[in-house]
């Protein structure tokens, strides 16, 4: 994604708002902007940021606006194809159960396992990234899931976007506050940032669809996890 600034009309067109909605927004400091000779002036990093954290807090109906409007800020002619989260999955990148009890080791594992599919090449920038991100905000949810990702995507380490998912045989305490144990983890490892919300997105979509958790921590290996995650997936977007 080119690191450039959007106009108050070009970003009512990216989010799909009306330029009234856009404005309240702004109003009230919910969405970071600033003004540059009288005009209002967003940066496209900055607005990620803040659909990454609408995210994180929105209900279903949010978070399909929150997806349609992604994929429609796909720009003319281009050619983006979001695939689905199960085939996002490397067979090789699922451990059940993921061998760790910190924190850190969760991290090492989980990026272990991402270098172990050959789509990424360095594992120690990665660790200290996810790390970085992990110290600024954790990426616990209140649900016992975690999805582990860097600040900003990381092209240069990595062969193509894809996902990790390591599922601990008893929780630990991983920030999610509230003193809850986190047992589920997804990495993320993107090559665009468009990329990451739409797959955080997604990931989002059917960690709240009835009965998936449940489901995901009885799944005795990859393959009942691949057709969980397919059909889940498949019954979502029926719905859009």
């Amino acid at each position: 994604m080119p690191h450039s600034n959007l106009t108050l009309a070009q970003l009512t067109r990216y989010l799909h708002l009306p330029e009234t909605q856009v404005r309240k927004l702004v109003d009230r400091n919910a969405i970071p902007s600033r003004r540059v000779n009288g005009e209002l002036v967003f940066s496209r990093e900055e607005v990620h940021r803040w659909l990454e954290k609408q995210i994180g807090v929105s209900d279903e109906s949010e978070l399909g606006w929150v997806e349609d409007a992604l994929d429609r800020s796909v720009p003319a002619g281009g050619d983006e194809e979001l695939v689905t989260i199960s085939e996002l999955i490397p067979p090789e990148a699922v451990a059940i159960p993921l061998i760790a009890k910190t924190r850190d080791s969760v991290i090492r594992s989980m990026i272990q396992l991402a270098v172990g599919t050959g789509l990424l090449w360095d594992g120690e920038i990665m660790t200290n990234a996810v790390k970085e991100r992990e110290d600024l905000h954790s990426t616990a949810l209140e649900n016992g899931v975690a999805l582990l990702h860097s600040r900003r995507p990381l092209p240069s380490i990595l062969g193509d976007t894809f996902i990790v998912l390591g599922i601990l045989s008893k929780g630990i305490p991983f920030g999610g506050g509230f003193n809850n144990l986190t047992d589920i983890f997804f990495l993320i490892c993107s090559m665009e940032d468009r990329i990451h919300l739409r797959i955080l997105t997604r990931l989002s979509r059917l960690l709240a669809y009835p009965d998936f958790l449940t489901k995901l921590r009885e799944s005795e290996n990859e393959i009942t996890i691949r057709e969980l995650l397919k059909t889940t997936e498949l019954t979502i977007l029926s719905k859009i």
